[in-house]
């Protein structure tokens, strides 16, 4: 593996499962520090850190609710103690309360913007000063395909995600002096959890609409992640799509 990342200290939230779990590894198998955050799964976090530090790679594990001002910048704090600075921040950390706009509460609206729009902003205001110390960083904002098109039944979801593309795009010009990039990357349909818990039916209704037939690979995104914290050096404001031609932009 190369190791353009050596030494660097990268924090990923929501990183217990599903696409923050992939980018811990692919981060960590690049020479990266990682950050595994985890609001309740401590016991997933845990075999991740203990799988990487079997490896011989440096990670630990920081419980902190992202929807929280006050647990982010204590997982700031711990992974500024523990390594030194911050060169890397994936805001990755989301759930999902679907439900139709008639039906969906003031509470399930509430939890799905604080947990994966408002989180965005704590981490990264956490984050920044952090960044500016160390002469640069790299921000990687998850959004969506369904912040770019909408979804029946996801409007909060759909809301949060459309909300972070734009607070990419604004961060990116005030950070670009500070040589800090912020990138947008909107997944399409990926084989986690929240697609493979689908009904079969459910699951063959969306590949129909896939040009390349079938649902991404939580490691593609990774991958992708890890080029924009290590080689994306001129790519700073922007949204991304990794959808299998699902949607076009």
């Amino acid at each position: 593996m190369s190791c353009l990342n050596h030494g660097k200290v990268a924090i990923v939230t929501g990183s217990s499962r599903g696409l923050g779990r992939a980018i811990v590894r692919e981060l960590a198998d690049h020479g990266c520090k990682v950050v595994i955050n985890y609001f309740q799964s401590k016991e997933l976090a845990e075999q991740l850190q203990s799988e990487l530090k079997d490896k011989g790679q440096e990670a630990i594990c920081v419980q902190a609710g992202v929807a929280h001002p006050d647990d982010v910048q204590n997982l700031i704090d711990t992974t500024v103690k523990e390594f030194g600075g911050i060169d890397i921040l994936v805001n990755n950390a989301g759930v999902n309360r679907d439900r139709t706009i008639r039906r969906m509460s003031a509470e399930e609206w509430q939890e799905v913007i604080a947990t994966d729009l408002s989180s965005v902003f704590y981490c990264t205001n956490a984050a920044l000063p952090h960044m500016i110390e160390r002469g640069g960083g790299r921000i990687v904002n998850m959004s969506s395909i369904v912040g770019q098109m909408g979804n029946l039944g996801q409007s909060n979801y759909a809301a949060a995600k459309a909300g972070i593309v734009g607070f990419t795009k604004s961060a990116a010009q005030e950070f670009a002096r500070f040589n800090i990039t912020v990138n947008a990357m909107c997944p399409g349909f990926i084989a986690t959890e929240m697609v493979t818990n689908l009904t079969e039916e459910v699951q063959q209704a969306l590949l129909a609409k896939i040009p390349l037939g079938r649902f991404g690979k939580p490691e593609e995104v990774a991958s992708l992640c890890r080029f924009l914290v290590s080689e994306g050096e001129y790519i700073t404001g922007a949204q991304i799509n990794i959808n299998g031609g699902m949607y076009l932009q």
